[in-house]
């Protein structure tokens, strides 16, 4: 029976190696129902491991976890009844058409005919793939083929899905069609483990963040309380003339300090936690005659947060990591 627990997920020191390599080191979590939860952290951070673990499809060489109130070791077919995966690559039939792969699926989980013919409608239509949807698979472009996988993982609604890379290498466009997807099924009430490398789309749809590098949770709280945990946030000032520049820095040193030369010639930051304090340093540039050409007070990104706790980028993290779990699949 599926526990009334506020937590869809609770894990406590979760930990699994492959070989040498250690790719999940003690890790925790808590995930409340119908929530969107992300996992943040580079290829090679072990996001991927941890999630293939609560999905039960490989077991941990340590620690325990609870899925929807079920042991993921003791009771993993109860696990697997009320979850699905959606991993970096898609897991539709290439060689079928959108509506036949929905209705294949619909039959494979037990709908009549009638019934998995009117649930494939249903999410041709939700998913804006209705005229698509009697072309092969293999005709589809990158994003209707994410946008096929993740509707091929609700035939049935889960209780709580797991999301692995939703959005690589999609463009713009079809990234924000899935944030949508993403968005609408946790307004539905199902709970989503989001895992990405992807700083802003952390941003954009979680309510709650655990940050993980080398195999460990390194920080995990709401985007709002991670940016706020490495201080305070900055004026970002661009001007109608570079020339002024060095004189708004200045300035902004007196009233601010720590400034920042920004990479375009004409826009420069300082460090900067009080609005009040923001505004003032804004007006003392135009009573000097500095020509602001337009201004903002922001707080620090998550790339600046990973940044604090790493001591890298994101972006430098992911370049050269691998995660084991898809180079040796356990036997």
């Amino acid at each position: 029976m599926t526990t009334q627990s506020p937590l869809a997920i609770e894990a406590t020191g979760l930990v699994k190696s492959f070989g040498d390599t250690c790719a999940v080191d003690g890790v925790d979590l808590a995930v409340r129902s119908g929530s969107i939860y992300g996992v943040l952290g580079p290829n090679g951070a072990g996001k991927t491991t941890t999630i293939r673990m609560l999905a039960t499809l490989i077991r941990p060489d340590a620690g325990t976890a609870r899925v929807l109130g079920h042991d993921i070791v003791e009771e993993a077919d109860a696990v697997r009844a009320a979850v699905s995966l959606t991993g970096q690559l898609a897991s539709v039939d290439e060689d079928l058409t959108g509506r036949e792969n929905l209705i294949l699926l619909g039959r494979l989980l037990g709908l009549k005919r009638p019934a998995a013919k009117d649930r494939a409608g249903e999410l041709l239509d939700a998913f804006g793939l209705s005229e698509a949807a009697g072309r092969l698979v293999k005709n589809y472009s990158g994003g209707m083929r994410r946008r096929l996988d993740i509707a091929a993982s609700i035939v049935v609604t889960p209780e709580l899905m797991f999301l692995d890379e939703p959005t690589t290498g999609l463009d713009p466009r079809s990234r924000n069609q899935v944030w949508s997807i993403i968005r609408a099924l946790a307004a539905e009430g199902t709970t989503i483990l989001l895992c990405t490398q992807y700083l802003e789309e952390a941003d954009q749809l979680a309510d709650g963040i655990a940050v993980i590098d080398r195999g460990k949770v390194i920080a995990e709280g709401t985007p709002a309380q991670l940016k706020a945990s490495v201080g305070s946030g900055a004026l970002y000032v661009r001007l109608l003339d570079p020339e002024q520049r060095p004189e708004a820095a200045q300035l902004l040193d007196r009233d601010l300090g720590a400034v920042t030369m920004e990479p375009d010639p004409a826009a420069l930051s300082a460090a900067c936690a009080d609005a009040a304090r923001g505004a003032e340093a804004v007006a003392g540039l135009a009573r000097a005659g500095v020509r602001i050409a337009d201004f903002s007070l922001g707080q620090p990104s998550l790339d600046e947060v990973f940044l604090a706790l790493t001591g890298h980028t994101a972006e430098d993290a992911a370049s050269g990591a691998r995660d084991p779990v898809n180079e040796e699949q356990p036997s």
